[in-house]
């Protein structure tokens, strides 16, 4: 079992409003910037794009009525990632989760910058969404 850290926003909209507004993988460069850094290109069933440490490939969950939204990122280096992401009711308002699993070789520093890059992400959709 790999080392795990989740981390959560509370977003002042309707849950399944604002999973309808951010499912789709072409959102996810105007505020997950440590997923992509350019915007994703479908490319058959994966979306290309230019990650933090060059190009990656991604795979999404299809929509569904639960609001997950797992993608899994290819870097090049033969293993997926894996990014647990769930919108969920919050009381009239939805909480975002993502899950950050520490990498096999990750040194404290680079588990320590992606838990801030988390962060910094999810703040934006906060600010993204709730303007």
């Amino acid at each position: 079992m790999l080392p795990a850290r989740t981390f959560s926003i509370s977003i002042r909209l309707d849950w399944q409003t604002l999973y309808e507004r951010i499912w789709r993988p072409d959102f996810f460069p105007k505020w997950a910037t440590g997923l992509a850094q350019s915007d994703l290109r479908q490319v058959g069933e994966l979306w290309c794009a230019d990650g933090p440490d060059g190009p990656i490939r991604v795979r999404f969950t299809p929509h569904n009525e639960f609001g997950v939204m797992d993608h899994y990122v290819d870097t090049g280096d033969g293993g997926e990632v894996h990014v647990p992401l769930r919108v969920i009711r919050n009381g009239d308002g939805a909480e975002v989760m993502l899950t950050l699993f520490r990498q096999p070789g990750m040194d404290d520093e680079r588990f320590s910058a992606d838990t801030k890059w988390i962060n910094r992400d999810l703040k934006a959709l906060k600010a993204l969404v709730e303007r």
